[in-house]
């Protein structure tokens, strides 16, 4: 583990490669799961007020599903979390031609419809996050949809901390993530 602050952040971080590929994966992980994605209570309160923006691109059973039962609910463990869709889809995922799971936030986002991009957790994934009272644990979700993006990640030299700039940075600060950047090549340097 490497210590940045008051955060530990597993070393996979600095050792494993990675590099989403959605033409391999299918953005399978907004599909696959048994919960949908977790969201804090000001992140709940933004997608109710993004919703009407969002309803045209959404999957008709989603916007049942919203309608009937809202954007989240607390699940099973006691988090709150994106509704979801027959056991699966997030309520807020919309398909492109071909198959592939797309995020109808991001892409309104993206767009310039609406001022959020996502919930911190869907931007930080395959990142997660384990608050404890005194730090903040950082860990890699690993399984086999991400294997393609290990693979891709290889072969463009890309770390899954690089990867990870953007949303790392937002959650954590920038200066976090250079502390960051730091201790991961002094780590990768000693392995040589």
């Amino acid at each position: 583990m490497l210590q940045i602050g008051d955060t530990l952040v597993s070393l996979d971080l600095a050792e494993r490669f990675f590099c989403c590929d959605l033409d391999q994966c299918l953005g399978q992980c907004c599909i696959d799961g048994d919960a949908g994605a977790p969201i804090t209570s000001a992140e709940f309160e933004t997608l109710k007020r993004i919703t009407p923006a969002l309803k045209d691109e959404l999957l008709p059973e989603a916007r049942r599903v919203i309608d009937a039962d809202g954007v989240g609910y607390v699940d099973e463990e006691g988090d709150l979390v994106t509704s979801i869709v027959d056991g699966r889809n997030c309520v807020f995922t919309c398909y492109a031609p071909g198959g592939k799971c797309l995020c109808a936030i991001e892409r309104a986002f993206r767009e310039g419809r609406c001022d959020f991009r996502k919930p911190v957790s869907c931007y930080l994934y395959p990142l997660r996050l384990t608050e404890y009272p005194t730090f903040t644990a950082v860990n890699y979700h690993r399984w086999k949809i991400c294997r393609s993006a290990e693979k891709n990640g290889k072969e463009k030299g890309l770390r899954l901390y690089q990867f990870m700039k953007e949303p790392l940075i937002e959650r954590f600060g920038k200066e976090w993530y250079d502390e960051l950047c730091e201790a991961c090549e002094a780590y990768l340097d000693e392995q040589k």
